[in-house]
């Protein structure tokens, strides 16, 4: 009997005779597939024995053979509806959210702890960690083949330099954040929300890049990073444009070099650049330590002459000064003016010369005179040769020597009679 037949199952049929006994078994040594009729009646048979006898139990018959095929059936079908049921379990683990979707729509997002969704195809979820530190390497050697295609970069003047950066992200934080991040993969070329961030980092480096010139690229560390904090901002602003739900932490140039094979040239323009810094800077040292001494000695040699200037003009007013005084006082008395002047003009003379005058015809011829004394009083006036003249309004001067014997010259005789007078 076929399972298409009509008469299958019920309790009359051309197949069996209408006696409702079973047709006979395919003897088990003769060849062909084993028969389904009796294949399907065997299992039957073993869960009516499990789940025990139901209407008609005693009669026999093709009616509770048929109870116990459909129980049979509905336990198994309860048991697949109960592991298919028990599939929609799952556990958020600390850190991490889960985003529910039903029918590939964004349903709910859920906290860590044992959760239940339903079962697939109805519902899916996908456990996104919100608390890690992400990074990715662009232009390194960890990136194998494509690190020359994602390191070589042009610059504005047309030049090529090879970057090498890595990037810092994280998801923002729920419900938003790992929404925007599984949905935001609609926007990259393989579906990954990785490769977002990645491609986002590759053509936000070359914008930036791009506006700089070689050697602006290349220079120090405050160019550096300012590259990275404009990288960021410019990841940042796409990445929100694209709805990915990622936020950009810091971005970091590990290398910024010339292309492999220009790399020895262009080594030895830096040293040259290098060379002419150092030579101007030496220059500029031997500068700054010559410039300062010449315009101090310039400044002293100019104070001098004022000095000098100012000495010259000031001694010339006094002696004309001196010589209108003289001149008056001479005036006044001729004779004694023209004596004090000479007497001036002897002190002078004599106070600078080391031969001593002695009046022999008034004194006796042994006389103790202290040369080494004299000599010395004779080299200090020389020394002080400029201010040892006397005033005219002043008195004559004694003569004495170092010993306080008095000198006097031809003609202090006839002076100290003429006192006398």
């Amino acid at each position: 009997m076929s399972l298409n037949d009509p008469q299958w199952g019920r309790g009359s049929g051309s197949g069996d005779g209408g006696n409702g006994q079973r047709p006979p078994r395919r003897p088990s040594d003769q060849d062909g597939p084993p028969d389904l009729e009796e294949l399907w009646r065997e299992l039957n048979r073993r869960l009516g024995g499990f789940f025990g006898g139901g209407p008609g139990r005693g009669g026999g018959g093709d009616g509770s053979e048929l109870w116990r095929a459909g129980l049979g059936v509905s336990a198994v079908l309860a048991a697949i509806v109960i592991i298919w049921m028990s599939t929609g379990f799952y556990i958020v683990q600390a850190g991490q959210v889960a985003v529910v979707t039903t029918f590939g729509r964004y349903d709910s997002s859920t906290d860590p702890g044992f959760r239940w969704r339903a079962p697939w195809p109805i519902q899916s979820h996908e456990i996104v960690d919100v608390f890690s530190q992400r990074q990715i390497e662009i232009g390194t050697k960890a990136r194998g083949q494509d690190r020359l295609r994602e390191a070589l970069m042009l610059t504005d003047d047309e030049n090529i330099v090879d970057v090498q950066f890595k990037v810092q992200y994280r998801i923002k934080p729920p419900p938003d954040g790992p929404r925007d991040f599984v949905f935001g993969s609609r926007f990259s070329s393989d579906g990954d929300p990785v490769s977002v961030v990645q491609e986002t980092a590759e053509s936000a480096m070359r914008e930036v890049v791009g506006r700089r010139k070689m050697d602006q690229v290349l220079s120090g560390e405050a160019t550096k990073q300012q590259i990275n904090d404009d990288v960021r901002a410019k990841m940042q602003e796409m990445l929100d444009n694209y709805v990915t739900g990622v936020m950009v932490t810091e971005v970091s140039i590990q290398n910024v070099q010339p292309p492999e094979q220009v790399q020895p040239a262009f080594n030895d323009v830096t040293q040259a650049e290098q060379d002419k810094k150092r030579q101007v800077n030496e220059g500029n040292a031997y500068a700054n330590d010559v410039v300062p001494r010449a315009r101090g000695m310039a400044a002293r040699l100019i104070q001098e002459a004022e000095g000098y200037r100012t000495k010259t003009v000031e001694t010339a007013q006094g002696d004309a000064a001196r010589f209108r005084q003289v001149l008056a006082e001479y005036l006044k008395a001729p004779a004694v003016t023209r004596e004090r002047l000479y007497l001036d003009t002897m002190q002078q003379i004599f106070a600078s010369t080391t031969k001593i005058l002695v009046d022999t015809k008034s004194t006796s011829p042994l006389l103790y005179l202290p040369l080494d004394k004299l000599l010395q009083q004779a080299a200090g006036d020389r020394g002080l040769r400029a201010g040892s003249g006397s005033s005219l309004s002043g008195a004559a001067p004694s003569g004495r020597d170092g010993t306080g014997a008095e000198l006097r010259g031809p003609g202090a005789t006839g002076d100290r009679d003429r006192e006398s007078r």
